[in-house]
């Protein structure tokens, strides 16, 4: 008996339902660039960031924001483009003056975690009445600024020293701190750190001050190219005989233990 085959139809290539292309992505919005553009900016300045407070761990600092500023203000002034500034190692640097530094302008230094906020809120209270007084701003706070921003008073400004100040204390630590800031705050005109201060007040090195010489030149921060440490007014003489009795109360510097 035959069998009766039903011929098995092929499917051509050309009977096959083409594949529908993909859709092609729009185009971003306006606000969708901004906002990965602020993304971006913020992931380049925090990695920037945090690599220039490591590298500045370990080599001095060059110069800082505050020195090519005043070089500007000289330079349009019509004054002398000068500074002196050279760096010198903790080690080398004398006991007096860091005690000295931390009597005037910071006596909680190695104990706070880079903000003294009694401090803070003194100085806010004052200021609501109108009147301003110093010691809002740690020595924590006075280097991240020193090193990394620029002077001013604004809120943004505010925030990222408090941010630098947070990151100079969890990787340098108070040593580094103290040694950056000796080797960096503006210490007379055209003077940068505690090498050329002591040469440019004392003709002498920076590592053989006396108690009240070292004084001396904690008393004239407030306003360095004002005032000076050596014949100097009655303020800043009284400022020196205040801040030798307060150098006693610092005691041994410990910057490990906190």
């Amino acid at each position: 008996m035959a069998v009766t085959r039903k011929p098995i139809s092929k499917t051509t290539t050309a009977n096959k339902p083409k594949p529908k292309p993909a859709p092609k992505k729009g185009k971003r919005s306006f606000g969708e660039k901004v906002k990965w553009f602020f993304i971006k900016l913020f992931l380049w300045f925090f990695g920037i960031s945090i690599a220039s407070v490591i590298i500045f761990k370990y080599i001095p600092v060059p110069f800082t924001p505050l020195m090519v500023i005043r070089a500007i203000e000289n330079k349009f002034g019509g004054k002398e483009v000068y500074f002196d500034h050279d760096w010198e190692p903790i080690e080398k640097i004398s006991m007096n003056l860091q005690k000295a530094v931390i009597a005037s302008e910071d006596g909680t230094f190695l104990t706070h975690n880079g903000f003294d906020f009694k401090a803070l809120q003194k100085a806010f209270k004052s200021n609501e009445r109108g009147r301003r007084i110093r010691g809002g701003s740690t020595i924590s706070q006075q280097t991240a600024k020193n090193v990394f921003l620029w002077q001013g008073k604004s809120y943004f400004r505010k925030a990222l020293e408090a941010y630098f100040t947070v990151l100079i204390e969890v990787i340098w630590g108070k040593e580094r701190i103290m040694e950056v800031y000796l080797n960096s705050i503006e210490m007379g005109d055209g003077v940068y750190g505690a090498y050329a201060a002591t040469e440019h007040w004392y003709r002498r090195d920076a590592s053989s001050l006396t108690p009240m010489q070292a004084a001396g030149i904690a008393a004239i921060l407030p306003n360095p190219r004002k005032f000076k440490a050596t014949g100097s007014s009655s303020y800043i003489n009284r400022r020196k005989e205040r801040i030798v009795r307060e150098m006693r109360a610092v005691g041994k510097i410990n910057y490990n233990a906190k």
